[in-house]
């Protein structure tokens, strides 16, 4: 050992302190640093548990130079370090000992703060008032901070919270007052104790940011007709000094009373692409060998979920085939992905559930059996591709409603389309889709909302606008900006500059975009302007302005648009307004249901006698904070 160190640097000891540390060391394959090595001799030197009184002494025999210098070294370091021990804190004065354990004043800034970061706390996670008198809590509490007094529920309940209610809203409240244009999805649901409530959420773009705000969830305890669904719906936008004029759409289901309700109101309705996706799954699955293959798998997760001894030997099994060990999925009717993700792990784990089955003569029947294999495959290989479009398009932090139109192209001429070795089943599932979406997706109403959002979108403009209605949306937009825009006449001169400098202008070269990609030049696509008349009046600007936008190429489809209009904005003010009109829609009425989940999460078994008045204030706060 000492001849390895001799050929190479000792390294020092890890978190070492002591001066003796400048003169020992160790080899750099001792990694456990237990030999300590005298870098003078090489000697190799015992020193238990860290202790380096051996060490001096080794030096004092060996090396009297290298001790003389240890020696001065830790008198140096002892006479600098004085002037620190000198500093330190004098004993604690008894006026100060009894300040710490004074409580702080009730509606001091401190006690405040304090409050109020617990009622958020309450809020924000959605934790029972109750969790404020439990004993762990304040226990907890105590030891953060002793002088803190806690307050009791009540006190939360009957002015902490409200107060947060009334400020959070006051927020929200000024934040949508600014918007010009917004979008909102509404829905009905019932909570655990059977109480029906009324959701609303609202979506805008502020500064070229989509937002989104949940505004209330209302009790509705009267009869869910259309017409008293429609007026609850306009008393809650009049609660918030909100215009049906602004409001662009709202997203809903198809459910016949909330589409009767929006008819009476003559709101636009856009129908929730995921409801629809799940309405056209679950058509094609009405199929007699998909349902015996459906029933099959949920009695086999049923036995694996309620045996501990099935659970056991599934364990067993899978690390004996070398599979993961996953456990079973179980379906949820109102979500058309949990039978598809069911089915799939039961194929994944097919050997080892039917070597557990088929070990019980109980639940042997339960073993699938080839027929039922070729059932699942084929439903895999239809539904499969489908599965992360209805999430892709729930999303309420970026725009989706332009992506409707494109997906639905996809759907149709690539994920739909039936194939050489498709499956007679498959090609069923993917025909049955296909046709109920075409038929849905063909109301003028619906099409028309969609043609808008993709023309305002600079990823898609009119690349998925049928050709024979290019020129009718285009009408259509010229028409709807010449009637946002004020009636006071512009300087056409002016005008006419901005426009021709966005003619003449490549985009800005720095434009953020996920995949890195940049915008072509544009000046070769340019038309020339010199021998064009200058327009002298609104609607001849306007078309000017839109042309120049479509005039330039589509940018990469993984951009944010939003990024791009904020960009572009000062090249075509008008057509921006009608991108925050339009893209502010949101594709399926997620966020609404989202809002159900949250009321689930706060309605509990241990909440149930929630007034319906706290359960909105809740959920208010819960999703706007």
């Amino acid at each position: 050992m000492a001849a390895a160190a001799a050929e190479s640097d000792l390294v020092p000891k890890k978190n070492s302190t002591s001066i003796i540390w400048n003169w020992f060391g160790f080899a750099p394959d001792d990694e456990e640093q237990k030999k300590i090595i005298c870098k003078v001799c090489k000697e190799t030197v015992k020193a238990t548990d860290g202790n380096t009184t051996n060490l001096f002494g080794h030096l004092k025999r060996k090396h009297k130079k290298q001790y003389s210098e240890s020696q001065a070294a830790q008198a140096a370091k002892a006479k600098t370090s004085a002037p620190a021990a000198a500093s330190a804190p004098k004993q604690q004065m008894l006026t100060d000992a009894f300040a710490k354990l004074t409580p702080y004043v009730r509606d001091g800034q401190r006690w405040n703060a304090i409050t109020d970061a617990v009622a958020f706390h309450i809020v924000k996670d959605m934790c029972p008032l109750q969790t404020v008198e439990g004993v762990g809590f304040k226990k907890m509490v105590r030891v953060l901070d002793p002088r803190y007094e806690l307050p009791s529920r009540k006190f939360f309940s009957n002015t902490v919270i409200p107060r947060m209610y009334t400020d959070c809203r006051s927020k929200v409240s000024a934040q949508i007052g600014k918007v010009q244009f917004f979008a909102t999805t509404s829905d009905l649901w019932s909570s655990r104790t059977s109480e029906p409530y009324l959701s609303l959420t609202i979506h805008f773009i502020d500064n070229w940011k989509l937002c989104n705000a949940t505004l209330q969830t209302t009790y509705f305890p009267e009869d869910h007709t259309g017409e008293l669904i429609a007026a609850g719906l306009r008393e809650a936008l009049e609660s918030w000094n909100l215009e049906n004029q602004n409001m662009t759409c709202m997203t809903t289901d198809s459910g016949a009373n909330m589409v009767k309700a929006l008819d009476l109101n003559q709101w636009t309705r856009l129908q929730c692409f995921g409801h629809r996706l799940h309405l056209a799954i679950e058509k094609s699955a009405k199929d007699p060998r998909i349902e015996r293959v459906t029933s099959v798998c949920k009695k086999v997760v049923s036995t694996f979920s309620f045996s501990w001894k099935k659970k056991r030997d599934l364990i067993t099994a899978q690390a004996h085939h070398n599979l993961p060990q996953h456990k079973m999925i179980t379906e949820s009717p109102t979500r058309w992905g949990s039978k598809l993700a069911m089915i799939e792990r039961i194929l994944e784990q097919e050997k080892a559930i039917s070597e557990v089955l088929k070990a019980d003569k109980k639940t042997k029947h339960l073993a699938l059996s080839w027929q039922d294999l070729d059932v699942m495959d084929s439903l895999k290989k239809a539904l499969g591709p489908l599965r992360d479009f209805t999430d892709a398009l729930s999303g309420e932090d970026y725009v989706s409603v332009s992506y409707v139109k494109p997906v639905l192209h996809l759907l149709r001429n690539n994920l739909l389309k039936t194939e050489d070795d498709d499956t007679e089943l498959t090609a069923k599932i993917k025909s049955t889709v296909n046709d109920y979406l075409t038929e849905k997706y063909k109301d003028p109403a619906t099409d028309a909302l969609l043609d808008m959002a993709s023309l305002v979108d600079p990823r898609f403009k009119t690349q998925y606008i049928d050709a024979d209605k290019k020129g009718h949306i285009e009408e259509r937009a010229v028409t709807e900006l010449e009637s946002l825009l004020s009636p006071q006449p512009e300087d056409p001169v002016s005008s006419s500059s901005t426009s021709q400098n966005v003619l003449d202008t490549n985009p800005p070269k720095k434009v953020k975009r996920s995949l890195g990609s940049f915008l072509k030049d544009v000046a070769a696509a340019a038309p020339t302007t010199s021998l064009e008349p200058e327009p002298t009046t609104m609607r001849e600007l306007i078309q000017r302005e839109l042309h120049s936008y479509l005039a330039l190429p589509v940018v990469d489809s993984e951009m944010n648009p939003l990024e791009w209009w904020k960009i572009h904005e000062v090249n075509f003010p008008k057509v921006s307004q009608l991108a925050q009109k339009y893209l502010c829609i949101p594709a399926t009425s997620a966020p609404s249901e989202r809002v159900f989940s949250t009321g689930g999460n706060i309605v509990t078994c241990q909440r149930a006698a929630l007034k319906p008045d706290k359960v909105d204030k809740l959920i208010f706060l819960a999703k706007n904070l």
